[in-house]
């Protein structure tokens, strides 16, 4: 597995990759830009570029753009769907430009609408975000913790979209936190077969290019989007050693999106790696 964290770029990418490097990452998941406003800013082409070549000196092999956490393409108004897209695009032109190989969304909230409606609305919207999409970027939906009317909580809703859509870089993001709390009991290797055989029933592994790697202290099933440390929560060591060695996940990427400052991080990582060389042995 590649291993990374989201890092800031706000302080400029060479910062980030610095950082990155530093906590032995070689993967790393960034936003393009604020991820709570619609605004989309010009895209810098050369620095992007040479956020690539930093990367790549750096052995940081795989990038994620996560999108805007305002996008929301099940919604019943067109407003804001179109808003969406309008992110969703400059996203994947960033990491076109950038050599990013994931862009990872969100789908958002039914709201008030039947879900039917708002499944054929988010295949429309998705066909439309694949439109010229640049030959090396994925479009990666993530699974969310399935409270109410939130999209895309279950292993089968999101096989059902890449069924629909029918389109090769389509594909998938599963949020351990997410799942867990969506009921999929991830705590220990019993589970996680489980999980892993319903995720190559329900939507193919080799849809699932990446995981967010996140303990959470939600209990299971309880549809809250809570993350916490790696190994001080329900899902606990023997839940991400299992993830971490099984042999059908060896070539996916793993960001975390753990809580707190550099100090976490560091603890974070240090875990994730100490876990990852123990399943390896």
């Amino acid at each position: 597995m590649k291993f990374g964290l989201h890092v800031h770029v706000g302080g400029g990418y060479d910062d980030a990759v610095a950082y990155a490097q530093r906590l032995d990452c070689t993967a790393l998941q960034f936003f393009s830009g604020n991820p709570k406003t619609y605004r989309a800013g010009p895209i810098d082409r050369p620095a992007l570029e040479r956020f690539a070549q930093q990367r790549q000196a750096a052995g940081i092999e795989r990038a994620v753009i996560h999108t805007s956490y305002l996008i929301n393409l099940a919604s019943e108004d067109p407003k804001m769907v179109g808003n969406s897209l309008r992110l969703l695009r400059n996203d994947l032109a960033v990491a076109a430009v950038g050599s990013v190989a994931f862009v990872n969304t969100h789908l958002g909230s039914y709201g008030k609408r039947d879900r039917r409606d708002g499944f054929i609305s988010v295949v429309a919207a998705l066909e439309a975000a694949l439109e010229n999409i640049a030959p090396d970027v994925f479009l990666v939906l993530e699974n969310s913790a399935g409270a109410g009317q939130l999209c895309g909580g279950t292993l089968e809703e999101l096989g059902a979209f890449l069924k629909a859509v029918d389109h090769p870089q389509l594909a998938v993001c599963l949020d351990t936190a997410h799942s867990w709390a969506a009921g999929y009991d991830i705590a220990g290797r019993d589970g996680v077969e489980r999980f892993i055989a319903q995720a190559e029933t329900h939507i193919g592994l080799e849809r699932v290019v990446m995981f967010h790697f996140n303990d959470t202290q939600v209990p299971l099933g309880g549809h809250k989007d809570r993350h916490w440390h790696i190994g001080e929560g329900l899902i606990g060591f023997e839940g991400f050693r299992a993830l971490a060695s099984h042999a059908a996940l060896a070539d996916k990427t793993a960001i975390l999106e753990t809580p707190g400052e550099e100090a976490d991080d560091e603890r974070n990582m240090r875990t994730i790696r100490s876990i990852f060389t123990g399943a390896a042995a």
